[in-house]
């Protein structure tokens, strides 16, 4: 299975690695950290060292009660760092929402559109679809970030999910979007319990079935401290990479990771595994 993507055809039978580069003061996990161009930047290259096969930069959190950011900050933060990213020689992913962002950012060589919206707002799409070939990751909201944890789902979390991605993915190849270019994301921790998060993972076959790749982002989720009870986002690392190596066993393509180092070693205990046993 191939993901195409502006510059790159991404050979999914190997489980890609998304490392997480947030160039925000506020993101839940790491804000601050790589806020400048400089420390973003290199935060980059680090992840690249440590085996990431794809770079996901962000300028906006998108945690749980988090405000929105006005557009032209959002660019501010992106823009330099974007323009060096896409001199690494790896694939670039851009998480935002917003359509002049996403614009900007694929005139400047970006290859991925990571949305957590799944390209609901007014333009997005449009974005997408009047791209020749950039690759799109349509992600699962209930509600927007700022509330979307004070009432989350109810009913059977599963179906539902699938049945919103499969939508929009249908709803964007009508638009002249090749299904070689969409992967989807569950949307882990946005608007779901802690419950329904792993009732994702553990049907997670359910999602796979629909056809299209997908992508799992576990990564520090407050789901992952609440089981094994660490709440110190410095001790979330070992869980993180458990519910990354048992998403790709029950098939995701990519993970979205912060750990990158960790996870692409599991992930390397995992392939020799499979090996023995004559799977991919």
């Amino acid at each position: 299975m191939i993901w195409q993507t502006s510059r790159f055809n991404i050979d999914l039978a190997r489980p890609q690695v998304m490392g997480i580069v947030n160039v925000t003061p506020d993101s839940f996990s790491d804000g601050g950290q790589h806020a400048s161009t400089a420390a973003a930047l290199a935060h980059c290259e680090r992840l690249l060292m440590d085996g990431a096969d794809i770079l996901d930069i962000g300028g906006e959190s998108t945690r749980p009660g988090a405000v929105p950011l006005p557009l032209d900050e959002e660019l501010a933060r992106l823009l330099p760092v974007v323009r060096g990213a896409v001199q690494l020689g790896v694939p670039v992913s851009v998480d935002s929402y917003k359509p002049v962002v996403m614009q900007a950012m694929l005139d400047l060589g970006a290859d991925i559109v990571n949305d957590i919206w799944a390209l609901r707002q007014p333009g997005a799409a449009a974005v997408v679809a009047g791209h020749p070939g950039c690759g799109v990751c349509l992600m699962h909201m209930h509600g927007e970030p700022r509330t979307m944890q004070l009432q989350t789902m109810t009913g059977d979390v599963v179906p539902q999910v699938r049945d919103f991605l499969v939508t929009a993915a249908t709803a964007l190849q009508a638009q002249g979007v090749a299904a070689g270019r969409i992967v989807m994301d569950p949307g882990i921790g946005f608007g779901k319990s802690v419950a329904q998060n792993f009732a994702l993972l553990a049907r997670q076959e359910e999602l796979v079935a629909a056809g299209y790749p997908l992508l799992a982002g576990w990564s520090r989720k407050s789901s992952l401290a609440a089981v094994a009870a660490v709440p110190a986002m410095a001790d979330r690392m070992v869980p993180s990479v458990a519910a990354a190596l048992l998403a790709v066993q029950r098939g995701a393509c990519v993970v979205r990771v912060h750990d990158v180092r960790e996870t692409v070693q599991a992930l390397q205990v995992l392939a020799a595994v499979n090996a023995t046993r004559g799977e991919n």
